[in-house]
């Protein structure tokens, strides 16, 4: 039997680049806008309102700018599915080995596959994930009504979270839940 092959998810440059270039471009977009049509424009005070709101947008744009950047040049992989378990990236690097994993499947959101995975109570409160339901730009997440469970988004990642399972199922097939 021939040696099963690791999945490793990394970012896609593709995507972080383009949410970059887009970020810079709305940036520039607003600038120019006013720039030319200066009887529109907001006056440079914190008084008006309008420059307020156009000021905490482009810092908005700045930060996914700069998160599309340094997701762009880390090439490290994020997620990988292997004989020993899943190492789970994403700025956590921990590994669940698979006797820590008690299930996984796939579930939609809206059209959007994503990768469940429930782990051992014990093991869940040792890892110290520093899961969020709030930050939207992370990858894991808790699930709501499973307290030991995480979700991991494919959003930005050059794997898909069926590729995931399909890799799941190749090293341990028991664990898939439909």
């Amino acid at each position: 039997m021939a040696a099963q092959k690791p999945v490793e998810a990394r970012y896609g440059m593709v995507h972080h680049i383009g949410m970059a270039v887009v970020s810079v471009g709305m940036i520039a977009a607003a600038i120019v806008h006013f720039a030319t049509n200066s009887n529109n424009a907001p006056t440079l005070s914190l008084n008006d309102p309008r420059f307020v709101v156009f000021a905490l947008l482009a810092m908005a744009m700045g930060y996914y700018a700069c998160l599309g950047v340094s997701r762009f040049r880390n090439r490290e992989p994020q997620v990988v599915i292997d004989h020993d378990g899943i190492l789970l990236g994403f700025g956590r690097n921990r590994r669940l080995a698979w006797d820590d994993i008690q299930w996984v499947r796939l579930r939609r959101l809206a059209m959007r596959p994503q990768l469940q995975v429930g782990i051992a109570p014990q093991v869940f409160m040792t890892a110290d994930l520093r899961l969020s339901q709030w930050h939207l730009d992370d990858s894991l997440r808790p699930i709501r009504g499973m307290p030991s469970a995480i979700l991991v988004r494919d959003n930005g990642l050059d794997v898909t979270a069926s590729a995931m399972l399909d890799a799941v199922r190749t090293f341990r097939p028991n664990l898939v839940k439909s």
